[in-house]
This record gives C-alpha cells, structure tokens and sequence, in this order.
C-alpha cells in the first residue's frame, strides 16, 4: 500500500498524529509504503481523512 499524507497534523487528535506518525508519516507530501494486512488497515481507517491510499 502506497499512503501518501495530503492534510496537516497540526490541530488533530493526539491518537491520529501518533497513528501517522506510526506509518511514517510526517509532514504532508510525505509517501510511505506499508504491507497490505490488518494492521495497517487498521490504522489507515483511524486517519483515513487525512491520506490517500493506493494499491
């Protein structure tokens, strides 16, 4: 899965920022690429508003 941050993380939930932190996922613009499994879908669910996701 490719995950690419497009929102701020500024002004968010703790939880949420803590979750893209996880992933990588800093400042926007930021890329990663992460297994396909059910944790990681699993969190990509809790921030779903603030990445785009590609297969």
């Amino acid at each position: 899965m490719k995950i690419t941050l497009v929102k701020s993380l500024i002004g968010r939930h703790p939880d949420h920022v803590k979750t893209a932190k996880s992933l990588n996922l800093n400042k926007i613009g930021d890329v990663t690429v992460q297994p396909d499994n059910a944790a990681t879908k699993g969190k990509v669910a809790q921030i779903a508003y603030m990445i785009k996701v590609e297969d």
